[in-house]
C-alpha cells in the first residue's frame, strides 16, 4: 500500500530484457539505502519487488503484462520516474490509499501554464476509468496522489502545484504522454456492487 507521495525521482541506469522478462535497474540513491530486497516499491505508481540492489541503485522485473498495460514498457535509459517505498504502519498518510496496480493508461492532451507557477493538465482516458472519477475526489497519475477538478466522461484534469512540477515526473510530461492511472480504490469497490445488483 502506497500514500502517492513521491519521495524521489530516480533515473533508469539500465534495461535489460531477457526472454519474456525485463529488468529495470533504477538510480536512487536517495532511498536505496532504506530498502530490501524483497520490498515493495512504486515505479510511476506501479507497485513492483526490489529483486536486486546496491547503494545507490534498485532492480525491478517486470512481465509482458505489466509493460504492455503501463508507461513502464516506454521507459528508456536516462528516463525519470517516480518512486515511493511501501507505506509503513505508523506513517502519516498525507496522499490517499494507492494499492500500486494500475487501471490504465491516459493521454496528456492539453496543459494550461499559469505564468510557470502553476498549471492545470488535462488527460484523456476511457469511459471505464471515467466511471470511477469524481470532481475532488483523489487519483494517483504515475503514482502521484492528485485531486481531481474536472471529471467528463472520457477526460479529467488536476491541478498541480510548483512542488509537485518541480519534485515528479510530471513537470517534463509533453502533449501526447501516457502516464499510469490509478483510480481511487473505494470507487472501484462502489462500482462493484452496482454490478453485483445485476447478477440476480
Amino acid at each position: 500500500m502506497f500514500t502517492g507521495l513521491v519521495e524521489t525521482l530516480g533515473k533508469v541506469a539500465r534495461i535489460v530484457v531477457e526472454g519474456p522478462i525485463c529488468t529495470l535497474e533504477i538510480e536512487a540513491p536517495k532511498i536505496a539505502g532504506g530498502v530490501e530486497v524483497s520490498d515493495s516499491v512504486a515505479v510511476n505508481g506501479c507497485c513492483l519487488t526490489v529483486v536486486a540492489k546496491t547503494e545507490t541503485t534498485l532492480s525491478f522485473q517486470a512481465v509482458p503484462e505489466t509493460l504492455s498495460r503501463t508507461n513502464l514498457g516506454d521507459l528508456v535509459e536516462g528516463s525519470p520516474v517516480n518512486l515511493e517505498r511501501a507505506l509503513a504502519s505508523n506513517a502519516r498518510l498525507g496522499g490517499h490509499f494507492v494499492s500500486g496496480h494500475i487501471d490504465g493508461l491516459a493521454e496528456l492532451v492539453k496543459i494550461d501554464d499559469h505564468n510557470g507557477e502553476c498549471a492545470d493538465y488535462y488527460f484523456r482516458i476511457p469511459k471505464d476509468l471515467a466511471k470511477n472519477m469524481a470532481s475532488k475526489g483523489s487519483v494517483a497519475v504515475d503514482g502521484v496522489s492528485l485531486t481531481l477538478v474536472r471529471c467528463e466522461p472520457e477526460l479529467f484534469s488536476v491541478a498541480l502545484i510548483p512542488f509537485t512540477l518541480a519534485e515528479t515526473t510530471l513537470g517534463s510530461r509533453k502533449i501526447g504522454d501516457k502516464v499510469n492511472i490509478e483510480t481511487d480504490i473505494l470507487s472501484k469497490y462502489v462500482q462493484r456492487l452496482f454490478e453485483a445488483q445485476e447478477w440476480d
